[in-house]
């Protein structure tokens, strides 16, 4: 019952927001992510799903390690990082990717964006909380700004929202089995309602807008 009472909030609260939008300032996602078997790539899509309950769906895009698009990187005002948990740490390619920003490190090209993260791993824990703060780090090297979870659990069963009770970024759970079974709903359901929050967060502080 709590479960779907939160649900329903957040239904309610989404459709009476997303008038809010200042059209003046085309605000944009990126959600940057590595998935070898297609759960990480799932737990992504979510969030860009949830953030198109607030933004145009070609402001919101995710994007693989793989086939980065750069361009939308560099003008994006959140990026989101996610990876799957390969022993404690971020995939191999997904660090890849981070090294490869270290030019727009030196230069401060993402100096005072927005970032948030994600980590899936097939274990309850699975170390996600080192992958969270490894990007967290990451971030703080460019100097952005970081955005959490602050989603309090509605318990601790497979379909309720922040089942695990992580608050630093997203954590979810994909067992053995295709990404179109796990991770599990509410885990995928917590993945939406984050990638909503990131646009409502970025959207009330936007910069002030000034009539000439």
């Amino acid at each position: 019952m709590h479960s779907s009472i939160t649900r329903a909030c957040m239904t309610t609260s989404i459709l009476s927001d997303s008038t809010a939008i200042n059209p003046a300032k085309k605000l944009s996602i990126a959600v940057i992510y590595h998935s070898n078997y297609g759960h990480t790539k799932r737990v992504a899509e979510a969030i860009v799903t949830g953030a198109r309950q607030q933004l145009p769906a070609s402001q919101v895009k995710a994007v693989d390690v793989h086939e980065v698009d750069w361009d939308f990187l560099d003008q994006a005002d959140l990026l989101v990082f996610g990876s799957a948990v390969y022993m404690g740490s971020v995939t191999a390619e997904f660090k890849t990717f981070m090294d490869e920003t270290s030019k727009r490190w030196y230069h401060r090209e993402w100096e005072g964006k927005w970032a948030a993260a994600f980590a899936n791993s097939g274990g309850l824990s699975g170390d996600k909380l080192a992958v969270l703060q490894q990007i967290s780090l990451y971030a703080m090297q460019h100097g952005m700004n970081w955005i959490g979870l602050p989603l309090m659990p509605t318990g601790h069963e497979a379909h309720d929202l922040n089942r695990l009770s992580s608050f630093l970024g997203l954590m979810t759970q994909a067992l053995d089995g295709p990404p179109e079974e796990t991770p599990g709903s509410g885990d995928i359901d917590t993945a939406i309602w984050f990638g909503d929050h990131l646009a409502k967060t970025i959207i009330k502080h936007q910069p002030a807008q000034t009539n000439n």
